[in-house]
């Protein structure tokens, strides 16, 4: 059985990529990693569905005992990807995602040069302004905060291996299949495909 893919998938806020994975995932072949964090549970959280809500000494314990693949600090809450999280499903064959900001990123790329890094971009800085007014959650300053933020992700996106536009939601799901089909025809990753050749003699 060949091994699941790492997958890293990072975007601005207001680029759609919960809705992109949430059609990703309707493939059983891939999965979205969940984090664990020290923050305290929303209304809307589900243990074990949006995050594993942990104390901050259970999670300092965990970082001892070398249980991250990554993990920072925000808001004065610690924020991590569990490596019983990923490494079992990618035994399995399963493709695992990592929904996680360019800094974890790069944490994660440090440590698993083989993780395929994908960015999902916005058309333009002015559709996502649009965006996150229409959701009509935030006032103009926090807005602005975000696409000056996004600014800087986007100029930092150079870093990774795919850049998806998402300016149709069909059209950049379409795309990351594409981008994970090319990802398996390469011949660094055919090694099990030219056994096989080899064997039919």
């Amino acid at each position: 059985m060949s091994k699941g893919k790492l997958i890293v998938f990072s975007a601005p806020s207001g680029c759609g990529k919960g809705t992109m994975l949430a059609e990703i995932t309707k493939d059983k072949n891939y999965r979205c990693s969940i984090s664990a964090t020290t923050r305290s549970p929303r209304p809307e959280d589900k243990e074990g569905v949006t995050y594993y809500f942990i104390s901050n000494d259970e999670f300092e314990e965990k970082i001892q005992r070398s249980e991250f693949l990554e993990y920072a600090g925000y808001c004065d809450h610690y924020y991590g990807t569990l490596l019983s999280e990923v490494d079992p499903y990618l035994e399995k064959g399963i493709n695992v995602i990592l929904e996680i900001e360019v800094e974890g990123a790069m944490k994660v790329k440090a440590k698993r040069p083989d993780a395929l890094m994908i960015f999902i971009a916005p058309p333009s800085i002015n559709e996502l302004r649009r965006r996150l007014h229409k959701r009509g959650t935030e006032s103009d300053d926090v807005i602005e905060q975000r696409i000056e933020k996004a600014a800087g992700e986007i100029a930092a996106s150079i870093k990774y291996d795919y850049i998806i536009v998402n300016d149709a939601l069909e059209d950049a799901v379409e795309d990351f299949f594409l981008v994970m089909s090319a990802e398996k025809l390469k011949a660094e990753n055919s090694h099990e495909l030219i056994g096989e050749i080899l064997d039919k003699k």
